[in-house]
């Protein structure tokens, strides 16, 4: 199965778009070889299916830690646990840094999991990424490339 990116997050809540903008654009280059993308919202169990029997998935999101704006961080989460503090804004009570950690429990981790954060600022009702989030699109990008090309 080729790689899968998913991108969290909801439209119309500002930078928490970020993800579901990074799979836009990945649309629109058409990635190095065979990758699948998908949108999703965030919903644990949802993402667990979505990764089943995947050897490699980046899971791009928006994230709330008091960085300033705009940051990236890139997680190896097979390596490391998902700070749930980081990946908390969602309306979901089961969440990024739940599936993640519900899944390696249950043993349906994918054998790798690269988590791909950006720092939000703004995340009330509204369309549009915030200046910071959208300049830090290009960085963001090249980490999802990076993770998808390194192989297993």
């Amino acid at each position: 199965m080729p790689p899968l990116v998913i991108g969290i997050g909801h439209r119309l809540r500002q930078d928490d778009a970020v993800g579901p903008t990074v799979i836009d654009q990945l649309r629109a280059v058409s990635p190095d070889g065979p990758v699948d993308l998908l949108e999703l919202s965030g919903e644990g169990a949802g993402l667990i299916e979505a990764w089943d029997g995947r050897e490699t998935v980046v899971v791009v999101d928006a994230t709330r830690s008091g960085r300033p704006p705009g940051t990236v961080v890139t997680l190896d989460a097979i390596a490391n646990p998902c700070p749930a503090d980081v990946f908390r804004h969602s309306s979901h009570q089961f969440g990024l840094a739940a599936a993640i950690e519900t899944a390696r429990v249950l043993g349906r981790l994918p054998r790798r999991l690269i988590v791909v954060g950006i720092e939000g600022a703004q995340f009330g009702f509204g369309d549009g990424l915030t200046l910071a989030v959208a300049d830090a699109l290009e960085d963001a990008m090249a980490q999802v490339r990076a993770a998808v090309t390194a192989g297993p």
